[in-house]
């Protein structure tokens, strides 16, 4: 059973609380990120240099403020899994639940508690709003509602997340082990996973 709390999700990123991410690695070309206080809805691409668990890895920024920032990672699939069946390992309710998704490693941290990334279309009382287009919901209540027929245009499920503490995020753009660009609904949910870093860092490059 995995464990799952139906809130806590909201309240990590409320909290800002998260472990630093493993980035030790000191990398070339850093991009300018002066006077720039928030990153939040920004694609983060991983410098080529990136190890694993962000090799070739692409983040959309959900939260980023003085105290830290989380982001998910769109770009590293594991498998499909039935819908009620996940429920299921939630404890929630899998009845008249039908289809199935593909399940993302969306980073290091907790890598046992579920998100999903969304269009803006769909909105409940738990949802975080990251940009106007794309927004962050507790993962049970979306499955459910998208095995029912009635749930966001668009989304991606993943389990875990990418964490910095305060000013690391900062440093780590400074040294180069991170490029940016706004987020795209088209690469977040309907580019081919395998060129998903490619043309992000293609968007990166024509927009210099």
């Amino acid at each position: 059973m995995l464990r799952w709390d139906h809130r806590r999700w909201i309240l990590a990123a409320l909290a800002m609380a998260w472990p630093a991410a493993m980035l030790h690695a000191a990398l070339p070309t850093a991009p300018d990120v002066s006077g720039r206080t928030s990153f939040v809805g920004e694609l983060l691409i991983a410098a080529p240099e990136m190890a694993e668990p962000f090799d070739h890895a692409v983040i959309l920024l959900a939260r980023h403020n003085r105290d830290g920032a989380l982001g998910i990672v769109i770009n590293h699939p594991v498998a499909s899994r039935p819908i009620a069946s996940l429920l299921q390992a939630f404890g929630a309710d899998a009845s008249g639940v039908t289809d199935s998704v593909q399940v993302y490693r969306g980073g290091p941290v907790q890598p046992d508690v579920a998100f999903v990334l969304h269009s803006a279309d769909y909105h409940r009382p738990d949802t975080m709003d990251i940009d106007g287009r794309v927004a962050l919901s507790d993962a049970a209540d979306v499955l459910r509602d998208i095995g029912l027929g009635k749930g966001p245009r668009k989304s991606l499920l993943a389990f875990g997340y990418a964490g910095w503490a305060s000013g690391q995020l900062e440093d780590e753009l400074q040294r180069g082990a991170w490029v940016t660009v706004p987020e795209n609904p088209a690469l977040v949910f309907d580019d081919d996973r395998a060129k998903v870093w490619t043309d992000a860092l293609t968007l990166h490059n024509t927009d210099r």
